[in-house]
């Protein structure tokens, strides 16, 4: 089995790598883009689980504020995290941890990982709606219009793939021994 510890550490690098390149996948809106972002953060959290998942999304965020350009379309810097869209990134922590502590309090199953990205989905789209309107000085209509309302059927759907994929890959890397029992 190796270093348990390493082991995880690596997987936790790549899930960042991973978060950084499906930021890239984005279709352009006015105010935010949609993008795979919360994709990669629901495969983060249903693979992962809350500790190592929270740990991948941190780490994406300190490399993007530092200037690797990790966020959507090949942005970086403290700029964008405390931009409009900043709130969507920031609040994709509470997301992971919160997605990924349902999961290890109920079962690692398709079912539940659904269910756990959905609320995830909500909970990001809660922050990043909040952080905008304060942000960029919209009403709560306009911040609705802009940041959330667009969001809900895509956001469905990536919910719904990241909870399938993430327990079929979470199977198969705990097979390979990959995953630490605790993970």
């Amino acid at each position: 089995m190796g270093n348990t510890k390493l082991q995880m550490m690596i997987v936790t690098a790549l899930f960042t790598a991973i978060i950084g390149i499906l930021a890239q996948v984005a279709i352009p809106l006015p105010l935010v883009p949609i993008t795979g972002q919360t994709l990669a953060i629901g495969l983060a959290a249903t693979i992962l689980g809350s500790r190592y998942g929270t740990y991948s999304t941190i780490l994406y965020m300190i490399i993007g504020a530092i200037g690797v350009p990790v966020f959507s379309q090949m942005t970086s810097g403290l700029g964008i995290l405390l931009g409009p869209t900043g709130g969507f990134i920031v609040g994709f922590i509470p997301t992971v941890y919160f997605m990924g502590k349902y999961l290890e309090m109920t079962r690692f199953n398709v079912t539940h990982a659904i269910i756990a990205n959905v609320m995830g989905m909500f909970i990001t789209l809660i922050f990043g709606t909040v952080w905008l309107k304060i942000v960029a000085s919209l009403t709560w209509y306009e911040a609705f219009l802009s940041g959330f309302a667009p969001f809900v059927a895509v956001g469905l759907i990536k919910a719904v793939l990241a909870g399938w994929i993430g327990i079929v890959v979470r199977r198969r890397l705990k097979e390979a021994h990959i995953l630490v029992p605790a993970a």
